[in-house]
This record gives C-alpha cells, structure tokens and sequence, in this order.
C-alpha cells in the first residue's frame, strides 16, 4: 500500500479537462504558461554547449558528496563565494530535499510563502515535513508578513519570487532572521532583475542562510540537472558536513555535467542575454496593454495580471482557454489570497505572446 505522504489519486480540474479536449480536437493553442527556455525559440550556443560535455575525466568514478572541486569553484567564482560554501545537487528540488533531511524532523514544520511556487508543498510531504504558509501582501508590494509566534525549522523564500516576481528584501530578511532558524533563499531568477535587486539575503553573516541556484535558470539549461546550496552564516560548517553526510547516501550529481560545468556557467551570460531580451521585451508589451492590471514585477520570468473579480480566476482561464485558446495559469495554482488573478510567463516568443495578451485584454477591458 502507498504512504500517506501524498494523495496519490488527484482528480483533474476542469481545466486540465478542457485542455486535453483541444489538444485532441487539434486546436491552435497560444501558450502563456511555457516554463522551459529551450522550447521557447531561444537561440543557443549549441555547439559549444555540446563540446562541452566531451570531458574524457567524465569517464572516471570518483564520487564527492559535495560535488566536484571544479564544479564548485566555477559555481563560487559566478556567486561570489567560497568554494567551501558550495555544494553541488542534481537539482533545486533535490536541494530542497537534502535540506529538509538534515533540518527537519518527520512532522516539523517549514514556512513557506503564499502565494509562490506550487511544489513546495509536496517536496515537503516527501520529506514528512509539514508547510505553515506566510503571506506576501500585495497591499505593500508583496513584503512578507511572517507570523509570530510560529514554530518552524526553517523559513523558506523566493526572490524574485515565482509568480510575483519580488525580491525577499532586507527588511523581509530581518523579519525573518528574529525566528532564529536558517532561511532558504531560493535564487534561481535572481539572474533576471527587472530593476535594482537587494542585496542577497547571505550578505547577513550573522544569520545561517542556504541560498540554492542551477542550470536551469543561471544558464537557461534545465536539461543539464545542476544545482547548487551556497551556505552562509555562523553555523555554515557544520551544515554543510551534515548535508554531506545526506547527499553521500544518494550520490545523484552526475560526473559528466560537473565536468562540464566551468565551461556551461562561462556560457552562461550570453545564454542568460538572449532570455532576459525576450522576458523583457515581453513585459514591455504587456504593461502597454494591460496597464493597471499588472502587477509590476522587479524579476524573474513571470507575471501577474488581476481580472475582474466578479469570477474565480479558474473561471476566467477556463473562458480563455475555451474561447480565444489562450493558455494562462489561474492564481490558485499558486495559492493566492482572493480571486482573481492571472499568471503568464514572459518566455513565450515575442509575436505569440502578443498575439495571446491582445486576447486576453480584449475580453478583460480597462482596469
């Protein structure tokens, strides 16, 4: 019999219903919720991304919990740290994994924010931990409202964060740090400012943060499965032994692409260049269209138009979808607090994505 970590028979919502008929009637789909660079028409150094992974050295086993020393001196060098700060993981996921292991006990908690990215509540169930949200106000530009009082091992943030796009700002780290636990800054789009981003939540030495990163947003790779944790703070040491610790019972980084990785993260900018070109142009194009409607993101890949609330934002992407075959996410995938907002991402090319926001704004109308 399965664990009861996870209901592992979800019923589909009417919207997942609704899309699996077009995509079967054959209908022509604008899709404002594609996530992945490397399907969104981005061009990419593909040779010397190739050339790459054809280190011989890959053809040797020699397993480091931590990951490769080259691997985490190239990572260091892009971020500014140490090497011994570093340590690899196949992904953030991953990360968030190994960190709760080492963290948690089964049943603790974790705070998390709401509304952000959907996953942290089943990485979390994987782990036997339980997720105590806190919320980012969009009457204040989204700053975190942490409850106190509450009990958690850790404080969990995004920045910018997905969907809303807004930094954990200093003052968010200080509100933070009076728990006395370490945080989890999740760092993936800090590469995608849209404005001045604050200083990183680790520039605080006086408080343990475990700041994660990767490929597939660092350098548009997600295929590659490389991550990293950067550990910071008065207890970075020893954290970073008992992940290792963690991380030796699996061993999951793969050799071949920590041998790449010096050479994949000097490729990189360029890579980051052309998403940040199509991101930015995009939201261009939607703040002339949707005016009041968006809430201004300071980064990262996504954002958040607010419809009418006269229905559900499920109802409002069910009628997109129906009638004008436009892809967006509705706000409750994200969790946020009322009805009703939108979530597109940036990445889709520049023609499609207009072509797709001219719909949406059609029937949603001036603020």
């Amino acid at each position: 019999m399965p664990s009861s970590r996870l209901p592992w028979s979800s019923p589909k919502n009417a919207f997942t219903l609704l899309l699996e008929e077009k995509q079967r009637a054959g209908a022509r789909l604008i899709d404002l919720t594609l996530s992945n660079p490397t399907k969104a028409g981005i061009e990419y150094p593909g040779a010397e991304i190739l050339a790459a992974l054809t280190d011989p050295r890959a053809l040797v086993y020699e397993p480091d919990p931590r990951g490769t020393m080259e691997a985490r001196e190239a990572v260091a060098a892009a971020c500014g740290v140490a090497p011994g700060a570093v340590m690899m993981t196949s992904s953030t996921s991953e990360a968030y994994s190994l960190l709760f292991k080492m963290l948690c006990d089964p049943g603790d908690a974790v705070l998390v924010p709401h509304p952000s990215y959907p996953l942290f509540d089943h990485l979390a169930a994987l782990e036997g931990v339980r997720v105590e949200p806190y919320e980012l106000r969009i009457e204040t530009g989204w700053d975190a409202c942490i409850p106190s009082g509450a009990e958690a091992k850790a404080v969990v943030a995004v920045s910018p964060n997905n969907p809303t796009g807004s930094f954990f700002s200093p003052a968010d780290v200080a509100a933070a740090a009076r728990f006395g636990v370490p945080l989890i800054v999740d760092e993936v789009f800090a590469d995608y400012p849209f404005e001045t981003a604050p200083p990183p939540a680790r520039a605080r030495r006086d408080v343990d943060v475990f700041t994660l990163g990767g490929l597939s947003k660092a350098a548009g790779l997600p295929q590659m499965k490389l991550a990293w944790i950067l550990a910071t703070g008065p207890c970075a040491a020893g954290a970073l032994d008992r992940l290792a610790a963690v991380a030796d019972a699996y061993l999951s980084v793969s050799a071949p692409v920590m041998r790449a990785a010096p050479k994949l993260l000097a490729l990189a900018p360029r890579i980051r260049a052309a998403i940040a070109a199509r991101t930015q142009a995009n939201l261009a194009m939607l703040r002339k269209s949707a005016g009041n409607r968006l809430l201004p993101p300071q980064g990262g890949w996504y954002a958040v138009v607010e419809a009418p609330g006269e229905r559900t934002d499920e109802a409002w992407a069910i009628e997109f979808l129906r009638e004008d075959g436009v892809m967006v996410h509705p706000g409750y995938f994200f969790n946020f607090p009322r009805e009703a907002f939108l979530v597109l991402s940036l990445l889709a090319p520049e023609p499609e994505f207009a072509e797709g926001v001219q719909r949406m704004m059609r029937r949603l109308g001036p603020a």
